[in-house]
């Protein structure tokens, strides 16, 4: 790998490493050692050409920083050129962990204007801007190497503009951070993981043989019968721990993450205020972050490694009927990724049966809609039944067969089934909300992460600028209040600085952003918020002038096709204008959600991701469903009566259902807009806007000047990572599960086939996202979680609200209150024979006002004195004409009370189902009992060995304690301490429990003991104990 390369380590490579790694500048420039740069085995240069190792061929790359390379002018390349090769020559004969030219406390970036800094005038701005960059960068790698890790710089690489930062934790890193992260890792002690003996787990392992072709062909497809014991790492106990290969000890999934806290923890100090990664990158500081794919998916000669094996295993289409490998998911991308795919997989699975019993349902429609009583009674040409006209003088009047489709079509959804298939998929929600409990409880145990618990994550780098501003303020306001001491006091500008660097540390300390200081973005949050919401009840509200303004200028078409299908035209257009305005305003919702968040500055990034998801979801749930609650609980509702029609702007007239109920045109918005969303934002958008990205990165990186063959010479591992879509985050594939499972979920009354249509998506969504993860974006950080956070109390939230709506659905979309009222009250006869009669009120033609009856009285061919709509309404022979009557009441008291019992029915039904089923599975319950006892036992035996080695040894300092006592007696101080523990950095070092210890001399306020060193390696070989004489301060 040629180029110019830095490589400064920043500490000495791990104990177990013999080979120490060749200093290539001072070897080969004064020692003339020019068979070091042919040296590496063939293994070696095989790393080094394909970028995952340093230029040594040893150490790993752990993480990359990209920056920008700007190619410099004549007469300041030649000045900045010698002056890094002076600082690179001084490093290498030093082999110092800092750079002079960084390490200068004095040293600051030219003045703008300065014309000892070259170029040009009009570019003097940008070459300070870009050694303001370089000086920053040279610090934090400073900050990076003053933490134990090693660097190595490449800027000469095969992409133009684009220099890269490679980082590599040595192994006393790496055991540092393990400990202060508390990260369990599988000790040496390994136990038998039992089965239990009952009928439910025979039943499981034979479904488990049978489905041993649906398993992936990885390791950690099935469960072991084997388990490492596990425990939180420590330098003290590093005997635990199976170290005879340090290198696979930490994967690189746990190496990267390791590398990242260090990233977030570092900090520059030398500007105004601290900046860490996050602000760096936001300032173009560095350009990019992330840690490195494993190695190549394809191509010749590729070697095998967990990313092959999962695009083979997990990402192809041609695996979609197996179970995905969680095991190595998370083993790859870390827990939360692996949590994600394992809760999508489960929904996938519960989505199965709830599919079969939809379509069971739907073919249950089809099967009884010839048997059907309404239908049936619609379609007959017998009843010849004149309907008044749905709107004044343009409409004329119509018979009621012409209405016979839609009536048919209605009772595939609307029939006495959905309401069985409401309850069922109530109950199917609680029951894949306790299954996913258990299914995670498992994980967490199979993952070592049952004592895990998220501390306080760091405090963003936008939080720490705001209190950093907070704190200016008052400083500065203080120092105005005091005018008279400042004066008399000399300017100090040494100590100005100092103080403005070090005011990161110690005045944000004291400060912090209170609900006063957050009011102005609490006020704009909530302003924005019904803002959007009112932007999308306004454009739900336009469709709704579009449908009747197109149904008004179709019905006058003189085409008799056009107006025999201006229903099924109106209802398709709106439909899918309403599809690409919900898909317009996602992306704009996404965007506003973002700034809205941003504006409030939260102190972590949970809490910023908490706040962003709950803003997200509360204005995409508004934008997709609030056209759907308008067809479902508003359309037809109020419509007014023939003669007296409620009109909007005086011009057009409410929208009414059509004969057959709202249902089938809210399957029909459903449908379009569910199926949609997933073909079109989920699918297409994911696999078109990466791959379009990718290429225009591509295209631009080509833009360089350099030559055709270069061009076609394999790029390292962190060049081609470079060409990939950046991790944005698990938020927008959350987002559109969430959506879909309110589709599933909310309305399922009115669209039964909605869980098959989320099935068949779902498949493939896992490959597509899969693909995705392991193919076309930068491998993410990895991240611990127990959980799925904030996204279970939204399913949850989502579950409750579906069984509500779904309620209202049945009891005043559907007509299946209306027609168990007529059939148990009016019916005379207890059958459903004139319940569309029944349901139709009579209205007199005399009875049109002026200038609002029909302008062809005599379209149907005869004279029409009598006429019916769809109310319940008094006729115009009684006292009351064309009033409310009473089985408009006595419906809507049924409607009120089945609400109330189906809400109340089904909620507690679902509360038994929760109280059933426990959240802890009792077999991995009886497992963490068991793994604590074993740790108890292990721990045990190992006291008990040291206080054995004590006992041997306490004979001979006893008789060495009296004869140094009768010869020579040493005055006894007035306390004695009783050393318990004693640790050293570096080293297994423990004190001898409970042993007294005589000094040796004292001083002011210290004492010093002679103390015995315990080395459990060689008292385990030798039985021998070594003394040594520290200091500790009593």
């Amino acid at each position: 790998m040629a180029g110019n390369t830095e490589d400064i380590p920043g500490s000495p490579l791990p104990p177990g490493s013999q080979r120490q790694p060749p200093h290539f500048l001072k070897d080969v420039v004064f020692h003339g050692k020019f068979k070091l740069l042919n040296s590496l085995s063939p293994e070696e240069n095989t790393r080094c050409q394909h970028g995952l190792y340093f230029q040594d061929g040893e150490r790993r790359v752990d993480y990359v920083l990209t920056f920008h390379v700007k190619k410099p002018s004549s007469g300041r390349a030649h000045r900045q050129s010698s002056r890094f090769t002076d600082n690179a020559l001084a490093r290498s004969l030093r082999r110092g962990p800092r750079p002079r030219s960084a390490s200068a406390p004095g040293r600051t970036p030219p003045a703008p204007g300065d014309p000892e800094a070259g170029g040009p005038l009009e570019n003097s701005h940008a070459d300070y801007q870009e050694d303001d960059k370089r000086f920053r960068r040279e610090e934090f790698e400073n900050n990076l190497r003053d933490m134990g890790l090693e660097l190595e710089k490449d800027e000469d690489t095969k992409t133009p503009g684009v220099g890269f930062v490679k980082i590599h934790a040595p192994w006393n890193v790496l055991c540092r951070e393990a400990e202060f992260m508390k990260l369990k890792m599988p000790t040496k002690k390994m136990y038998e993981v039992k089965k239990s003996s009952s009928v439910l787990e025979k039943i499981g392992t034979l479904i488990t043989k049978a489905s041993e072709p649906l398993h992936p062909h990885v390791e950690e497809s099935r469960p072991p019968h084997v388990k490492h014991l596990s425990y939180t790492f420590s330098r003290e106990k590093q005997h635990l721990f199976d170290l005879s290969d340090k290198d696979s000890f930490f994967d690189s999934k746990t190496r990267s993450s390791i590398v990242f806290e260090i990233l977030k923890r570092t900090k520059c100090t030398k500007a105004k205020y601290s900046m860490g990664i996050t602000s760096l990158l936001g300032r173009g500081v560095y350009t990019a972050a992330y840690p490195l794919h494993d190695g190549d998916i394809d191509g010749e000669n590729v070697e095998p490694n967990d990313r092959k094996l999962l695009y083979e295993e997990w990402a192809s289409y041609s695996v979609f009927y197996k179970y995905q490998p969680i095991g190595l998911v998370r083993k790859y991308f870390g827990e939360k990724i692996g949590l994600y795919f394992a809760w999508l997989g489960l929904y996938t699975q519960m989505l199965i049966p709830a599919s079969v019993v939809g379509v069971i349902v739907f073919l249950y429609g089809c099967a009884t809609v010839d048997d059907n009583i309404p239908s049936m009674e619609i379609c007959q040409p017998k009843n010849n039944i004149t309907m008044c006209p749905l709107c004044d003088q343009v409409c004329s009047f119509w018979q009621l067969q012409t209405a016979c489709g839609t009536a048919r079509a209605s009772h595939l959804f609307d029939n006495p089934a959905t309401v069985f298939f409401s309850i069922f998929m109530a109950l199917w929600a609680a029951m894949f909300m306790e299954h996913w409990k258990r299914r995670q409880m498992r994980l967490n145990y199979e993952w070592d992460l049952t004592g895990f618990e998220e501390e306080e994550d760091h405090p963003r780098a936008e939080y720490e600028f705001r209190v950093m501003q907070k704190s200016l303020r008052k400083e500065h306001k203080s120092s105005q209040k005091k005018p008279t001491e400042q004066a008399e006091e000399p300017p100090n500008k040494w100590r100005q600085t100092v103080q403005t660097a070090m005011a990161g540390f110690k005045l944000t300390e004291k400060e912090k952003l209170t609900c006063r200081d957050r009011i102005p973005a609490y006020m704009a949050n909530i302003v924005m918020m019904l803002l959007m919401i009112g932007v999308t009840f306004a454009i739900v509200f336009g469709v709704i002038l579009y449908r009747i303004s197109t149904k008004a200028a179709l019905s006058m078409s003189s085409n008799p096709v056009t107006r025999s299908n201006v229903k099924l035209t109106v209802k398709t257009t709106a439909a899918i204008i309403n599809l690409v305005v919900i898909l317009i305003l996602d992306e704009v919702y996404a965007a506003v959600a973002r700034w809205l968040t941003v504006l409030e500055v939260p102190k972590t990034d949970k809490s910023f991701e908490e706040r962003l998801i709950f803003k997200t979801f509360i204005l995409k749930f508004v934008n997709a469903f609030t056209p759907i609650i308008y067809i479902a609980f508003f359309r037809g509702r109020l419509v007014g009566r023939p003669g007296s029609y409620l009109y909007v702007f005086e011009s057009y007239r409410m929208e009414e259902c059509a004969h057959g109920g709202c249902l089938m045109e809210l399957c029909i918005q459903l449908s379009i807009t569910m199926l949609g969303k997933q073909l079109i934002q989920n699918n297409l958008f994911e696999i078109g806007i990466p791959k379009l990205k990718k290429l225009i990165r591509y295209i631009k990186s080509k833009r360089g000047a350099f030559q055709e063959e270069e061009r076609e010479k394999k790029l390292q591992r962190c060049e081609t990572d470079h060409f990939l879509e950046p991790f944005a985050g698990l938020t927008p594939e959350y987002m559109e599960m969430i959506i879909q499972f309110g589709f599933v979920t909310l309305f399922v009354a009115s669209f039964p086939l909605a869980p098959l249509f989320a099935l068949l998506n779902n498949i493939i969504e896992i490959r597509l996202d899969a693909k995705k993860f392991v193919a076309e974006l930068r491998r993410p950080v990895a991240a611990r979680a127990k959980d799925i956070g904030i996204w279970y109390n939204l399913l949850r939230g989502v579950a409750k609200v579906a069984v509500i709506i779904n309620a209202f659905v049945i009891s005043f979309t559907s007509d299946f209150i209306p027609r168990l009222v007529y059939q148990y009250m009016y019916s005379p006869d207890g059958t459903m024979h004139g319940f569309v009669n029944h349901t139709l009120s009579y209205f007199n033609v005399s009875d049109f006002q002026e200038g609002k009856e029909p302008m062809d009285p005599l379209y149907l061919g005869y004279a029409v004195e009598i006429c019916r709509y769809k109310d319940y309404r008094d006729p115009p022979w009684s006292a009351t004409p064309y009033e409310i009557s009473k089985e408009f009441w006595a419906v809507l008291a049924v409607r009120l009370a089945f609400v109330i019992v189906f809400q109340n029915v089904v909620m507690l039904m679902s509360d038994i189902v929760d109280w059933l089923i426990p959240d802890i599975p009792k077999d991995i319950s009886i497992q963490i009992h068991k793994e604590k006892l074993i740790m108890v036992e292990l721990f045990m035996k190992e006291e008990q060995g040291k206080m054995q080695v004590l006992e041997n040894m306490t004979p001979a300092c006893g008789k060495d304690n009296s004869t140094s006592h009768n010869h020579s007696p040493v005055p006894r101080p007035r306390s004695i301490p009783h050393i318990s523990t004693f640790q050293r950095m570096g080293g297994a070092v423990a004190l001898l429990r409970h042993t007294p210890i005589r000094p040796v001399a004292e001083t002011k306020g210290t004492h010093r003991w002679l103390v015995a060193r315990w080395d459990a390696a060689r008292v385990s070989q030798h039985q021998t104990l070594h003394a040594e004489s520290v200091y500790l301060l009593v």
